[in-house]
């Protein structure tokens, strides 16, 4: 059986020492370098096979410090203290032995307690009632999955105006699908197009320089999910000075929220 390419693309091979080998994917390219969800998967996906890993990931920080070149990279994943039920790691991305990526994972072991959500999963039509998305697209990797834009989709009309707001909603998923887990949901979180461009449609230059997921779930809930949809939510809280910000939460269709995300992103005027 051909593996699915999102497991491909994150494929690593054990160097020793916390160190894995990769390779970036060109099923999952971008403008400029590798889809940055693909890219933080990878160094999740380093923190998930080490073998002194405890417990699950509950909080993922990356930090893009350089575009990450088409070809081979180093991810170091290093346990910084480890408690009796929580896990403190850091992680880096390495090519030509310089960072292009840096970031923090913290697991731990889930227990049962009370528990509320207070970001319900809205008012929306069911997956098969929404239209797929179509059209030619700019980048390879938004190929790679499926999306059914509920509201906020990319403008057709690029003609500079204020729209009032940057909020998107739409159900997503691996294309081909793809069972749910850790490394696809943290790539999920990045798949909503930067908000400036859909606050006031200008093509400018973007880039991602940090992003952080949270993640509400636990592997058995994960799996619970199958191949079905996932419903996100993005929205940017402020645009000044060359940077913004855009948040999110990420659904099943059974209304669970599974993660929720915040990045700060670079623009150029």
């Amino acid at each position: 059986m051909t593996a699915h390419a999102f497991d491909a693309a994150i494929a690593l091979s054990d160097a020793g020492e916390g160190r894995w080998q990769g390779q970036t994917s060109p099923a999952y390219a971008n403008m400029v370098g590798p889809f940055g969800g693909v890219t933080a998967a990878q160094a999740l996906a380093a923190v998930l096979r080490h073998p002194a890993l405890l417990g699950e990931p509950v909080a993922l920080t990356v930090n893009f410090a350089s575009a990450v070149a088409d070809g081979p990279f180093e991810v170091v994943a290093t346990p910084a203290r480890t408690n009796r039920s929580t896990q403190h790691w850091s992680v880096q991305m390495l090519q030509d032995s310089q960072a292009v990526l840096t970031g923090t994972v913290f697991t731990a072991l889930r227990r049962d307690t009370w528990g509320a959500v207070e970001h319900p999963l809205p008012a929306v039509p069911r997956p098969a009632d929404v239209p797929l998305a179509q059209g030619p697209a700019r980048v390879e990797w938004v190929k790679r999955y499926e999306m059914r834009f509920v509201d906020g989709a990319l403008p057709v009309d690029w003609h500079g105006h204020d729209l009032g707001d940057s909020r998107t909603r739409l159900w997503m998923r691996d294309d081909p699908p793809r069972a749910l887990d850790f490394a696809s949901l943290t790539a999920l979180a990045d798949v909503f197009f930067p908000r400036i461009w859909r606050r006031r449609p200008v093509f400018v230059p973007i880039g991602t320089v940090t992003m952080t997921v949270y993640f509400h779930a636990g592997a058995a809930q994960l799996s619970q999910v199958g191949e079905g949809h996932l419903l996100g939510q993005a929205q940017a809280q402020a645009f000044r000075g060359g940077y913004f910000d855009q948040t999110a939460q990420l659904w099943n269709e059974a209304g669970d929220l599974l993660a929720t995300t915040h990045q700060v992103v670079y623009y150029k005027e």
